[in-house]
């Protein structure tokens, strides 16, 4: 079991958990780790959200790398997929995404991405784990004219902009419809400023709402985790679209024109079903995890896709997808990856694609929405320490509380049980046809759960 990184990077309360000395260490941990087989100086990317302790993380960061004799470009507050775009664009060595993406200001975390513009493995990660631990560090250092050095390079956030417009310009300039505009909710995250930037480049109207970050309110109640507001918004001012994006801007969802929610699992299947009718859905493929609704599943199956599942984590998907060649997958929590695009689940990607589709085939994104029909689903968490959350099953009762559920199902339902990657919490999904029943089980599963565990 990894001792600092978890599903998504490492992610703790800034400042406490998450010291500026822990941070040092993994810099320098992984400057080394991600560079040692290179012939020349590294050079390493960092890109931040808008948290009130990014700059106190990016500091020790910067530290470590420069530490150890790596150069680094300061890309400031921009998307995690930016940052992804701009390694390999700039044929960088590494980069780090400073964030705790959807959780709250007082969280924060650390993802490295390869030269690739890839989230790194578990082996990597595995790999500076063991260099922090080892006694190494202290080799490490680089002295005299070896040492690093860090320049501010804010501007290379306007590469990314151009990217949308190389892809979208034409297409959207082709189909655009007056009337059309999109609400767009950027969790005052890392989003805040580059959206409006795209938007205004490709032309399309919007309104737009939480773009004002101050350092504590990224996320709250607001994005892609908080709805409400975004649905009110598009209804009241009779937009055609909603877009939520999550706070360091990999993840989008959508509200249609009457304020439903489209999630994930219903993004994929729009975008595949456009990706197909073009001849570009990758041996007709999508990849999705574990947790993807049962819907998804029998869309695939009623037109003729295959659908792959692997655990939960977009670095599985992506995994999956670079392993056999696919190039669509994605979470039912908005994490989309178009792997022709940019190797990394990329909210305004996605948003542009789901637009295109709308203008493309002149429906209304309800219309789009209702391809899949969702099955209720249920997810309670159950709050355990950390140092237990991975014993569920191996405890008798819980075991069997399970096996029985899953036997009244009888196939038209499922129960899936797993530990959080980054919080103290075991995770139960619970999936059927009657909403009141499913929710009465998951509720009795995660109380066994805390009461065992």
């Amino acid at each position: 079991m990894r001792k600092y990184f978890g599903t998504d990077g490492i992610r703790r309360i800034a400042n406490t958990e998450l010291t500026p000395e822990l941070v040092y260490k993994v810099a320098k941990a992984g400057a080394y780790v991600l560079s040692k087989h290179t012939d020349h100086i590294p050079t390493i990317l960092i890109g931040r959200d808008t948290r009130i302790s990014g700059t106190l993380i990016e500091s020790a960061m910067v530290a470590g790398f420069l530490s150890y004799g790596a150069n680094v470009k300061l890309l400031g507050v921009i998307p995690t997929p930016a940052v992804a775009y701009l390694t390999r664009k700039l044929k960088a060595d590494a980069s780090v995404v400073i964030s705790a993406s959807h959780n709250t200001f007082e969280f924060n975390g650390i993802k490295y991405f390869s030269n690739k513009g890839t989230k790194i493995p578990d082996s990597l990660e595995e790999e500076i784990e063991e260099v922090m631990d080892s006694g190494k560090l202290d080799e490490l250092t680089a002295v005299n004219e070896k040492i690093g050095v860090s320049e501010y390079c804010l501007d290379l956030i306007d590469e990314y902009v151009y990217f949308f417009r190389k892809h979208f310009d034409d297409i959207i300039e082709d189909n655009k419809k007056e009337d059309f505009i999109v609400g767009i909710d950027t969790a005052n995250g890392a989003t805040s400023y580059i959206a409006e930037k795209v938007f205004k480049a490709l032309g399309i109207p919007y309104k737009i709402i939480n773009n004002n970050p101050d350092g504590i309110n990224i996320n709250k109640d607001c994005g892609s985790t908080h709805l409400e507001g975004l649905k009110k918004f598009v209804v009241e001012n009779k937009l055609n679209l909603g877009i939520a994006y999550d706070g360091d801007g990999d993840r989008c969802l959508a509200i249609d024109e009457n304020g439903n929610e489209i999630d994930g699992d219903k993004l994929l299947a729009i975008i595949s079903s456009n990706l197909r009718q073009k001849g570009k859905l990758s041996k007709d493929t999508i990849v999705a995890t574990v947790m993807s609704n049962l819907g998804l599943k029998k869309y695939a199956t009623n037109n003729g896709l295959q659908l792959i599942q692997t655990k939960v984590g977009d670095r599985y998907v992506l995994e999956e997808m670079l392993k056999n060649g696919y190039n669509l997958g994605g979470e039912q929590s908005g994490h989309i990856i178009l792997l022709d695009y940019n190797p990394t689940g990329d909210g305004i990607l996605t948003s542009l694609m789901l637009i295109q589709t709308m203008l493309e085939q002149n429906k209304k994104a309800s219309e789009l929405g209702d391809t899949v029909r969702l099955y209720p689903q249920v997810l309670i968490n159950a709050k355990v320490d950390n140092d237990k959350k991975y014993d569920y099953d191996k405890d008798e009762t819980i075991k069997n509380a399970i096996e029985k559920l899953e036997e009244e199902f009888a196939g038209n339902g499922r129960v899936l049980i797993r530990p959080s990657g980054t919080e103290p919490l075991v995770r139960v999904m619970i999936e059927g046809e009657d909403q009141k029943y499913i929710t009465e089980k998951a509720e009795e599963i995660a109380k066994l759960i805390e009461e065992r565990l």
